[in-house]
């Protein structure tokens, strides 16, 4: 995979921590801020699907009448 060199600035205090993080999971710092964008995506999709399933389960039965009258009216139009 290609790699792309970026610069950014925290404080003192980040990057120490950063650094001790990465070294107590043997990682390097990159590897170690790369894991941590990717727990955080994860963890984005996680709870899109958390919520959307909330939803569903909150809302199931709008979309089941919705579905049923849909059937009745194709229903009554078929030859």
């Amino acid at each position: 995979m290609a790699k792309t060199q970026r610069g950014w600035r925290v404080d003192d205090e980040i990057a120490e921590l950063a650094t001790a993080r990465a070294k107590d999971r043997g990682m390097s710092v990159s590897d170690y801020i790369a894991a941590l964008v990717r727990e955080d995506v994860d963890g984005l999709r996680k709870r899109g699907l958390d919520a959307a399933r909330r939803f569903l389960d909150e809302h199931q039965d709008v979309f089941d009448e919705a579905e049923e009258a849909d059937r009745r009216s194709s229903g009554a139009h078929a030859a």
